[in-house]
C-alpha cells in the first residue's frame, strides 16, 4: 500500500516539475500544437486560436521558423550551431543555458517582427500599420520637430501606462477593447505586477531607458506621416502566445529566466526602431521631409542578440521564490535587455544524447580564420583534415542586350578542412 502511495504522489509531481518547459519545447519545435488543446486555453489566447487563423498562421509559423533559421545563421561558425534537428533541440530546451537563453529570446524577436511586418503590409485584418499621430491631427500628417516627436512618444507612453494599471472593471468598455487591441502607443512591455515595488523583475532600473533614445531625428521641422511599423501590436501578440501561463511551482526558476529572455528578445526589435525619411519638392528638393518609423532588417537585431549571448548573466533563485540574482555576490544584476541563463552549457566538442550535443566531427573549419570557426577551437584541438573538391562555378559572364546573361561552367579546385 505504502509502494502504491509513493508512485501516486510522484505520478502527480511530474507534471508539476517538467510540464512547462515540455510545453514550450513542444511550442517551439511544432507551432501547430499551441492551439489543437483549446481546453486548456483561456482569455486573449484562446480567442486567437479559435477565431484568428490568419494571425495565428503568422505569428507561431512565420515568426518562429524566422528565429530559427536566423539562429542558425548567427551560430553556423560556432561549436553548437543551433541545428534544428528536433531531438538535440528538445534536449537544448529542456535546460536553462545560454543557447536555451538565445533560442528563447530570437524567436520571441521573430514573433514579433513577423507579426509587426504583417500589420505593416495589410496582411492581418485585425491591425494596420501606426498611424496615430496622423489620427490626431484630423488624418493628416503634421508638422514637428525633435522635441515634439519625443514629447508626443512619451505622452502615448504615459496614458498606456495608465491603461494599463487601472483595474480592467474602472474602464469603459471601449476602453477595455482599446487596452486589448490598441496598436498606437509604444509602451514598456514588461508585465504591470513587475513594474515596481517588491515584484518588479530582477535587474535594471525602471523608466529612464526609452526606445525613441536609439532615433536620430531630423534637425528642424519635419511631417511625421507616413505608414509606421506597428511594432506594439507584435509586441503585445508575441507575449500572448510564448508567455502563456504555465502550470508552475513557487520556485520555478527557469520560468523565470524563459519570460525574462522572451522579454529581452522583443525588447530587440523594439529599440532598433528606426526613423526613415523621404524628401519632396520640386527638381529633387528636399522643401518638406516626411519620415515615419521603421524595423530594422531581422538579421541586424539577431546580431545584437548574438552580442547579448556572449555577454550573458548566470542566475539563481532568490529566496523569496519569485525573482532571480547573479549567482555571483559581486557582479550587477542583468537589466531587462540582457540575456539570463541558470545552468551551464555542456560540452558540444563530443555527442551527448542527454545534453542534444550533437559534437564537432565532420564539421568544416578554417585554418586562416581567427574567429570561433578556425579549426583548432572548432576540431576542440582533435585535428582535421584536408581534402581538395572540384566545384562547378559560373566563369565568362557575358551580357546581352537586352536581358539576357550567359555563362560558361568552370571547374574550381577548393581545399576543405574537416573537423576528426
Amino acid at each position: 500500500m505504502r509502494l502504491l502511495m509513493v508512485i501516486a504522489i510522484l505520478i502527480f509531481a511530474m507534471p508539476m516539475t517538467g510540464f512547462g518547459w515540455a510545453e514550450g519545447t513542444n511550442i517551439l519545435l511544432d507551432p501547430n500544437l499551441m492551439c489543437k488543446k483549446t481546453r486548456r486555453l483561456r482569455g486573449k489566447l484562446a480567442e486567437i486560436c479559435r477565431h484568428d487563423s490568419a494571425l495565428l498562421k503568422e505569428i507561431i509559423i512565420n515568426g518562429i521558423n524566422l528565429g530559427f533559421r536566423e539562429c542558425e545563421f548567427q551560430f553556423r561558425n560556432r561549436r553548437w550551431n543551433c541545428t534544428v534537428l528536433r531531438k538535440s533541440m528538445r534536449k537544448i530546451l529542456m535546460r536553462d543555458s545560454r543557447e536555451t537563453g538565445f533560442v528563447n529570446a530570437i524567436t520571441a524577436a521573430g514573433v514579433t517582427y513577423a507579426v509587426t511586418k504583417a500589420c505593416t503590409m495589410g496582411q492581418l485584418v485585425e491591425c494596420s500599420c501606426d498611424k496615430a499621430h496622423m489620427r490626431r491631427n484630423g488624418g493628416q500628417p503634421q508638422m514637428v520637430t525633435a522635441a515634439t516627436a519625443e514629447a508626443a512618444l512619451e505622452r502615448q507612453q504615459q496614458a498606456a501606462m495608465l491603461r494599463q494599471q487601472m483595474p480592467l472593471q474602472d474602464q469603459h468598455p471601449s476602453q477595455r477593447l482599446s487596452r486589448m487591441n490598441n496598436a498606437s502607443t509604444m509602451t514598456d512591455i514588461a508585465p504591470v505586477e513587475h513594474r515596481g515595488g517588491r515584484n518588479r523583475r530582477p535587474g535594471g532600473r525602471r523608466g529612464r531607458h526609452k526606445f525613441w533614445d536609439n532615433i536620430k531625428f531630423p534637425e528642424g521641422q519635419w511631417e511625421w506621416g507616413g505608414c509606421s511599423d506597428n511594432v506594439n501590436f507584435g509586441l503585445r501578440h508575441s507575449r500572448v502566445f510564448l508567455d502563456a501561463k504555465q502550470r508552475q511551482r513557487r520556485s520555478d526558476l527557469g520560468t523565470l529566466v524563459k519570460f525574462h529572455n522572451n522579454n529581452a528578445g522583443r525588447l530587440a526589435i523594439r529599440d532598433a526602431m528606426r526613423l526613415e525619411c523621404k524628401c519632396h519638392g520640386l527638381s529633387g528638393s528636399c522643401t518638406v521631409k516626411t519620415c515615419w518609423l521603421k524595423m530594422p532588417p531581422f538579421r541586424e537585431v539577431a546580431g545584437r542578440l548574438r552580442d547579448r549571448y556572449d555577454s550573458a548573466r548566470k542566475v539563481t533563485l532568490r529566496n523569496d521564490g519569485n525573482s532571480f540574482m547573479p549567482e555571483s555576490p559581486h557582479a550587477r544584476p542583468a537589466n531587462k535587455y540582457q540575456l539570463v541563463f541558470a545552468d551551464e552549457s555542456p560540452d558540444f566538442c563530443t555527442p551527448n544524447s542527454k545534453t542534444g550535443a550533437l559534437g564537432t566531427q565532420g564539421r568544416e573549419c578554417n585554418v586562416t580564420s581567427s574567429g570561433s570557426d578556425r579549426c583548432d577551437r572548432l576540431c576542440c584541438n582533435r585535428g582535421h583534415t584536408r581534402r581538395i573538391v572540384e566545384e562547378q562555378t559560373n566563369c565568362k559572364c557575358v551580357f546581352k542586350w537586352c536581358c539576357e546573361v550567359t555563362c560558361e561552367k568552370c571547374l574550381e579546385h577548393r581545399a576543405v578542412n574537416t573537423c576528426l
